[in-house]
């Protein structure tokens, strides 16, 4: 990540989101790690959720103020989540993230292989949201914001599982888009190629299936991308935190891209 974000080049007015609190959950690494650096940067107190416990100490020593906290937590045990949530003060922003599936093509996929993705995704993002949305209600705020993927509009060869479970979720925060109270809103980021661990498996993935060098792989991806690099987690975590604030109350619904220009659809 360019830190320098972070610092000289941060976007937002100082404290523009002091007295907030964010539940960004996957925030261990990649761009939910970002999210909850930029988010502690514009003034949010965050507590950043994932599974690794050290490496959440260790983010959290990174942030920009104090007071944050680090949950370990596993989004598949959805009794865990429910109960980690249920005992949570009030949540003015929650950043739904998460790990994403295995790549290969989704024939070769079993219904089994379709369920802890789901429960850590689209079952979790639910639970929490049933959970957080009556208190921003009582407090007159409320930002949720997913990432999912470009994918949900030009679905990624061999990643179909992953297309699905994307797709899936951004019917739900539509769908959600229409019910929840005036004062909250629901958007979706689509990341495109990112600088991220999960980008790297995804390639190694595609190499070993098909013998082609990884190098090969991410030239074919970049070819296709006119920024003609990878998008850096903290470029899309500003994005995030853009739709947070206080004046984005009349943005609701939409998918964002931060792909680069990847995308060909309008």
């Amino acid at each position: 990540m360019n830190d320098e974000l972070l610092d000289n080049g941060f976007p937002f007015a100082d404290g523009v989101l002091d007295g907030q609190t964010a539940l960004v959950c996957g925030a261990s690494k990649g761009i939910g790690r970002a999210c909850a650096l930029m988010l502690a940067r514009a003034g949010a107190r965050v507590v950043a959720c994932a599974r690794s416990a050290a490496d959440l100490d260790s983010l959290v020593t990174k942030m920009h103020g104090d007071g944050h906290e680090a949950l370990a937590l596993d989004l598949e045990d959805l009794s865990a989540v429910h109960e980690a949530v249920s005992s949570m003060g009030t949540i003015h922003i929650l950043v739904n993230n998460s790990g994403g599936p295995p790549g290969g093509p989704l024939l070769e996929n079993t219904i089994d292989e379709f369920e802890g993705p789901f429960r850590r995704h689209l079952h979790a993002a639910h639970t929490i949201t049933q959970a957080l949305v009556p208190r921003m209600e009582a407090v007159g705020a409320g930002r949720i914001v997913n990432i999912i993927s470009t994918s949900v509009r030009e679905p990624i060869d061999n990643i179909g599982l992953s297309n699905t479970l994307r797709g899936a979720m951004a019917s739900w925060a539509k769908s959600l888009s229409r019910e929840l109270p005036a004062c909250v809103t629901i958007n979706n980021i689509m990341p495109g190629f990112t600088d991220t661990d999960r980008l790297g498996s995804l390639a190694a993935s595609i190499s070993e299936r098909t013998g082609r060098p990884v190098g090969d792989v991410r030239d074919e991806w970049m070819s296709g991308v006119p920024i003609q690099r990878l998008v850096d987690p903290l470029e899309t975590a500003v994005a995030v935190t853009f739709l947070c604030l206080p004046s984005s109350g009349a943005i609701r619904g939409v998918s964002l891209a931060v792909d680069g220009g990847r995308m060909r659809s309008i």
